[in-house]
């Protein structure tokens, strides 16, 4: 039994080769071409949102380069375990980043909404667009620091022999809950959002359309729900559960899922398509100055 232990702590700290017999951390070798591909599409998105946010003066639109980058990073580690499918550093550098990457992505939708209000009026949502910032951001936050101290747990809990990562587990699987509460009150919301909107024909009153711009809000939200349903079923299962130990799942419902939720910006950028000012030719200046925005 000693022996057996002190060769997967010997494993894990080093790069070796998949060794018949012994299982990895995945459940499986993650694929190096999938590595590869994700990190050159999240790096490509990176560098157009970053010059698109620099060459319009969106500043905002960074959280969606920052997003990217955590992406990269993430599959540049399931890119490193592709070599070394036992390397703890690799395992918990992916499961930290890939978890974390989507927060900047809603963080940057939540804003986008809170525009979307300042320029249709407040009669087009039940909240106001600091409301918006404020609340699920902080829940997002929450959710994070909840799912840092299970992972934190649980990887304690894999270095020892015989440990339990229930608890980790469990708590991780908390904070995915929670974070998938939180994007189902911002969907409910961000759908009042679009009843209203239809229903005060606001977007009538307009020159020009933002219609491709929120169509674009409306995909990433939906990629980000059907990712955080995933995460969720995932966790709950275990460590060794059927989806966690699947790369398949992972590739389509987390990778895929994600690139399209960043990518669509890329094409629809806030920075061509947010009009400068609101249905009544009134300048918009900045997030902050949001509640003086109202219907006359």
């Amino acid at each position: 039994m000693s022996s057996d232990y002190e060769l997967k702590q010997q494993l894990q700290s080093s790069c070796h080769s998949l060794v018949d017999g012994i299982g990895t951390a995945y459940g499986y070798q993650p694929s190096l071409a999938a590595g590869i591909v994700f990190c050159v599409l999240f790096g490509l998105s990176m560098c157009l949102h970053t010059a698109q946010f620099v060459w319009k003066r969106t500043w905002w639109c960074a959280v969606f380069s920052v997003g990217c980058l955590t992406e990269v990073l993430g599959w540049a580690a399931r890119t490193w375990s592709a070599e070394c499918p036992y390397n703890m550093n690799a395992f918990m550098m992916q499961i930290s980043t890939l978890i974390i990457a989507p927060t900047f992505f809603t963080a940057g939708i939540y804003v986008l909404l809170g525009r979307f209000i300042q320029i249709l009026g407040r009669q087009s949502s039940i909240l106001s667009p600091n409301l918006y910032l404020w609340i699920f951001c902080t829940c997002d936050i929450i959710s994070l620091v909840v799912q840092a101290i299970g992972g934190g747990m649980a990887s304690s809990e894999t270095n020892k022999p015989n440990g339990n990562t229930d608890p980790g587990t469990y708590t991780m699987v908390g904070g995915i809950v929670f974070q998938l509460f939180s994007i189902t009150i911002f969907v409910i919301c961000a759908l009042d959002f679009v009843r209203r909107t239809l229903r005060h024909q606001l977007l009538q009153s307009m020159t020009g359309t933002i219609v491709p711009l929120l169509g674009a809000m409306v995909l990433s939200v939906l990629c980000i729900y059907v990712r955080s349903i995933y995460r969720t079923i995932e966790l709950s299962q275990g460590w060794s559960g059927y989806l966690i130990t699947t790369e398949r799942y992972f590739i389509a419902l987390d990778g895929a899922m994600m690139i399209v939720a960043v990518g669509i910006f890329n094409i629809f950028h806030p920075g061509w398509l947010l009009p400068k000012e609101d249905k009544f030719g009134r300048e918009l200046h900045s997030a902050e100055g949001m509640e003086d925005v109202r219907l006359q």
